[in-house]
């Protein structure tokens, strides 16, 4: 599948993947560095991702930046005063930590955020903000979940990206296995 992304992400026309990889997106992370047209570009922190991005992108090439939904919470003034402030449409994968488990528990986005909810040992409390904050932030967001064709779900967000004009991003709650 990994690959499949890969090769989706050359016919979308991306020239740079740029974040830090994590277990759910490292077989991607595999891929494109095996690959000779699209270039690799890892950082120390999410939120430098989008900086990076943003330069990539000033420089006309096609970056997407690849973070999980914990670093997506790191980045929100690189995002604020950089991608967003830019206008620059950067196109975001973000892989949802703690959303498995969330679903397992059968806790969805739909219970309220309360202290016992947030602080409850159980549950990712990353998986319950991650969504509340991409609407906090302005950001358009899709959800590519098991049964979704994660190669589908990057073709409309990179789309939906250079449409909208501003970042936009693709939660990912499924392996790329």
């Amino acid at each position: 599948m990994a690959r499949r992304t890969v090769d989706g992400l050359m016919r979308g026309g991306v020239t740079h993947v740029v974040g830090i990889p994590d277990n759910m997106s490292g077989p991607l992370f595999d891929e494109v560095a095996l690959h000779a047209a699209i270039q690799l570009v890892t950082v120390t922190r999410e939120g430098e991702a989008f900086a990076v991005a943003a330069g990539l992108w000033l420089g006309g090439a096609s970056p997407i930046v690849v973070i999980q939904n914990t670093g997506l919470l790191e980045s929100g003034d690189a995002i604020r005063g950089t991608a967003q402030r830019m206008g620059a449409p950067v196109p975001v994968i973000v892989t949802g930590r703690g959303y498995e488990k969330m679903e397992r528990l059968g806790v969805n986005q739909d219970h309220p955020l309360t202290r016992e909810l947030l602080t409850r040992p159980d549950v990712d409390s990353t998986a319950l903000l991650t969504e509340p904050t991409f609407n906090a932030w302005g950001i358009p967001f899709w959800r590519c979940s098991a049964g979704d064709d994660p190669v589908a779900a990057i073709a409309r967000l990179l789309d939906s990206t250079q449409a909208l004009g501003i970042p936009a991003a693709l939660l990912l709650t499924r392996d790329l296995n």
